[in-house]
């Protein structure tokens, strides 16, 4: 399979989709799938512009706009991860993933697809300290503080991410995980990046939690954007002879036997590469070969991981919405008997493939919930902030599964009134939207309980009730509630983005066995002399490992 990746896309889709087409023309192949790594922009309108962490006169429409009103269609599929500079409320309506547009479809926070038997696992938005033990507390319209710590990475995604098991084929990030620069070309990364030199000398340069999903989940392919330049690297991985915890035999390794994923399960290298931003003469855009175990023509099979799915299932009841810091349950406090192991087994595997019918195929469920903007009408005066909606595709996906939407949590719990999106010309979208519905979701009072419990019941029941058939011994939904607080943080000025007519076309192939390891590294770094920046030095502070935060706007 042909797949295209990008790095920081900063909202510019009709530039990226060109390069392809000319790369196709020009090399004489078919491009299969897009992934995105972050920095989408997913605005629809000047509302959702207002989102964005960056200062007012920095903010532009940019293109995607047209791929959300139908204008134009995206002409290939497209799967992306959120950044640091993203349409914060609309990602925030798809918690769990859905599509943005026709044939674009965001992960959520964090999220698994198949595609074609390749399994896309990704985590969204960036590491702060500060922020990665609270709960999701966050609704629109932000606050000058909630703007920024909205997109901060959360505890509760990496530790759903670390319950998989199994090949994950692709695993897409924003930020780099820490130390991946000591298994590339490091005094090359150092030389283009002067600034860089003193976060690696001090093993600060990255994410932590990045860093822990690398060494467990060992991805064929990593691939991260962020900080605006090119970068690969092998990272190589000792083989896993551990054996499954407990009597269960673990789901996905019978499948393996069953061939729905290649049997070479445990894979020695991680092949990594982080791309530029899109702009003129940067390596923004790579094509890959990538093998897939079906092979089929035409349009390509996305379906839900059902291993994902279930994790979901498990985790609902540690969904928290609170400010304050808290703590996952963990091996340090197993003599509470508190469940924290949540790989899950054949039997409750089963259990939430019945929920979807034994049909994972992800719905072309897409509605336009807000007007598009409209280039031919004058924008005068101050355009305020959107409210918060509750996304019909978050609705369906929640109620089959029987999870709690995040959002609609925090709101219920703060005494805001749910403001569920209703569909707009959703005749005009014509097959995409063969499934889409708009599902009511059921609302009862409140009913908190803190009484004792066993280990696999929740402490607190959801404010949804849920209709579920559950004849094993599973998780109930749970919300832990607190008050929101305000905070301040102050976001830097960062240079405008200009963009021109020219585009680099940039083409590598990384396919084979670990012997090509050695040549991945070389061929994806030169010897020629940085070129001049005449830009400030703008992610010199991103990873600083201390509570002060200075957000990167390029």
């Amino acid at each position: 399979m042909k797949v295209a990746v990008e790095g920081c896309a900063h909202g510019e889709l009709e530039k990226i989709y060109e390069t392809i087409q000319c790369l196709e023309n020009e090399e004489g192949f078919k491009v299969d799938l897009l992934l995105c790594c972050g920095d989408f922009q997913a605005t629809r309108n000047l509302e959702d512009l207002q989102t964005m962490a960056v200062p007012q006169k920095y903010l532009d429409i940019c293109t995607f706009y047209k791929y959300y009103s139908g204008e134009l269609v995206a002409p290939i599929l497209t799967i992306f991860i959120g950044g640091n500079h993203e349409a914060s409320n609309y990602l925030q309506e798809l918690p769990y993933g859905g599509w943005v547009a026709p044939n674009i479809y965001y992960l959520g926070y964090a999220g698994v697809v198949n595609v074609n038997g390749i399994r896309i696992a990704g985590l969204s938005g960036i590491y702060k300290g500060h922020d990665y033990l609270r709960g999701r507390f966050e609704f629109a319209p932000y606050s000058d503080s909630t703007r920024t710590s909205v997109y901060h990475v959360r505890q509760l995604e990496v530790f759903r991410l670390k319950q998989l098991t199994g090949t994950i084929d692709i695993f897409m990030s924003h930020d780099w995980p820490r130390g991946i620069y000591n298994y590339g070309n490091k005094s090359q990364l150092a030389r283009f990046k002067p600034h860089f030199r003193d976060e690696m000398d001090k093993g600060q340069l990255g994410s932590r939690p990045c860093e822990d999903l690398l060494k467990l989940l060992k991805p064929k392919y990593w691939f991260a954007a962020h900080l605006h330049c090119k970068f690969a690297a092998v990272v190589p991985h000792e083989a896993d002879d551990s054996s499954s915890e407990g009597d269960d035999v673990n789901y996905e390794e019978e499948k393996c036997k069953e061939n729905k994923f290649p049997e070479d399960k445990v894979e020695n290298i991680t092949k990594f590469l982080a791309l530029d931003k899109c702009l003129p003469k940067r390596r923004f855009l790579q094509i890959l070969d990538i093998e897939t175990p079906h092979l089929s023509e035409g349009e390509l099979r996305m379906e839900y991981d059902l291993e994902w799915l279930t994790i979901l299932y498990l985790t609902n009841h540690l969904t928290n919405v609170k400010t304050s810091k808290y703590y996952l349950p963990g091996p340090q406090n197993a003599a509470s008997n508190e469940r924290y192991n949540f790989k899950p087994t054949r039997d409750e595997m089963e259990h939430v493939r019945n929920k979807f019918a034994a049909d994972l195929f992800v719905p072309k469920n897409f509605v336009r919930t807000v007007e598009p903007y409209n280039a031919s009408e004058a924008n005068s005066g101050h355009v305020p902030q959107p409210k918060a909606q509750i996304n019909p595709q978050t609705q369906q996906f929640c109620d089959a599964l029987g999870i709690d939407d995040p959002v609609s949590l925090v709101l219920l719990i703060g005494g805001h009134e749910l403001n569920y999106s209703s569909a707009l010309n959703e005749s005009t979208d014509t097959e995409f939207n063969d499934s889409a519905t708009s599902t009511q979701t059921e609302q009862s009072s409140m009913n908190m309980s803190s009484g004792t419990v066993d280990a696999l019941s929740p402490c607190q029941l959801s404010p949804f009730k849920r209709k579920s058939s559950m004849s094993l011994n599973l998780p109930k939904p749970i919300a832990e509630v607190d008050s929101l607080l305000n905070e301040s943080e102050e976001v830097k000025n960062p240079d405008e983005l200009i963009l021109d007519d020219e585009v680099e076309k940039d083409i590598l192939e990384m396919e084979g066995n670990a012997e090509e390891a050695a040549e991945f590294v070389e061929q994806n770094t030169t010897s020629t002399k940085p070129p001049i920046k005449k830009f400030k030095r703008r992610n010199q502070s991103e990873y600083v490992n201390n509570d002060e935060e200075e957000e990167d706007c390029g």
